[in-house]
């Protein structure tokens, strides 16, 4: 008669264990292998014979005792998987050496960047072999990214006066940001849009007419993200006083910090004039070839990629139109922008480098 294999003993688990397999169980985040992993160890742990384990978790008891072993063995680590050594590689390090050294430099007869295709011929590999290396060392020969220097004398001064607005508004004032994007055409497409659908994407043509151009002044308020602005046909110091006098109107009594850029508009003697006359009001500029500083910037990105880039206007008063009613339905669910980089950190990537250590990008 054959014997009935006797039951296995409780798992052994520690208070700590059981805390770690518990939050595992528990995480949405875990990976539903490594769960049921932990679900078996700690009803091993429980006593719950394999058997039961198995049936009541829906795998097999050998699958059961596995993980059982696994930790009895190694404790938490056992329970990931092992590292699979995978199959051979077919190229050595000189070969991986010669890739790289060659994408870093430039390709013969005066092109750019390599290919992939040239430069497995060049190289005598496959260009799967070559997108491989180049995957594993993060090149990217066909992507490039600007960068810019300022060169402002003031640089370090104004970077630590529009942080600190930022960062640390003065109590009791408004900071606002203000600049004007310019020449906004009224663009009517050849054709009508056609409307997305299931498996296409909206459709424009590539020919249109130009029905005139309108310059939108707008300034945004730093702690709320709310937006002012105003259309106007011309963008001279006129207009800027017009829109001064607006926000001198919209924020009134308190003490009003304006961030602007170095445009020759903002600086024209009527403006000083007008700011002499206004105490209240203060200009803070950003640094020469740094207008990205301005927050202002980032809402004109918002408004160019929805509404302004696929709008279609058959006048300049339809794009205004268009304009006012995206500014009314924006301010609605207006969110301040969070700035997060302290003065040292920008003035590190700003300043020239001798050495190729670091880039601003834009």
């Amino acid at each position: 008669m054959v014997g009935v294999p006797a039951a296995l003993p409780p798992l052994e688990v520690s208070a700590e264990e059981r805390t770690q397999l518990g939050r595992l169980v528990r995480a949405s985040s875990t990976p539903q292998q490594m769960a049921l992993r932990a679900q078996i160890v700690l009803a091993a742990g429980d006593g719950e014979p394999s058997r039961r384990i198995a049936s009541r978790l829906g795998v097999s008891e050998p699958t059961v005792k596995l993980w059982r072993r696994s930790f009895a063995d190694r404790g938490l680590d056992g329970l990931a998987d092992r590292p699979r050594s995978g199959r051979p590689r077919r190229y050595d390090d000189d070969q991986i050496a010669r890739v790289v050294a060659k994408t870093l430099e430039p390709p013969p007869q005066g092109e750019t960047h390599w290919s992939v295709r040239r430069l497995a011929e060049a190289t005598g590999l496959s260009h799967a072999t070559v997108h491989r290396i180049w995957r594993e060392h993060k090149l990217r020969p066909h992507q490039t990214r600007s960068f810019k220097y300022s060169t402002d004398i003031e640089l370090e001064a104004k970077v630590i006066d529009l942080v600190g607005l930022y960062l640390a508004p003065p109590a009791g004032a408004f900071v606002l940001c203000v600049d004007e994007k310019t020449q906004i055409q009224a663009l009517d497409r050849t054709q009508p849009t056609l409307p997305i659908k299931p498996g296409k994407a909206a459709r424009m043509t590539h020919d249109y007419k130009r029905n005139g151009t309108t310059s939108l002044y707008a300034a945004l308020e730093v702690a709320t993200g709310h937006i002012t602005g105003t259309c106007q046909p011309r963008h001279t110091h006129r207009e800027f006083l017009a829109f001064l006098n607006t926000l001198v109107r919209a924020y009134p009594r308190r003490p009003l910090h304006v961030v602007l850029d170095n445009s020759s508009t903002h600086t024209t003697p009527e403006i000083n004039t007008w700011l002499a006359r206004h105490p209240r009001v203060q200009f803070h500029f950003t640094p020469k070839g740094a207008s990205w500083m301005n927050l202002v910037e980032s809402w004109f990105s918002i408004l160019t990629r929805q509404q302004l880039r696929r709008g279609v206007y058959h006048d300049v008063t339809a794009l205004i139109t268009a304009i006012t009613s995206f500014i009314t339905s924006y301010n609605t669910r207006a969110q301040p922008f969070a700035w997060t980089k302290n003065a040292d950190q920008i003035l590190a990537k700003a300043r020239p480098h001798t050495q190729d250590t670091s880039e601003t990008e834009h």
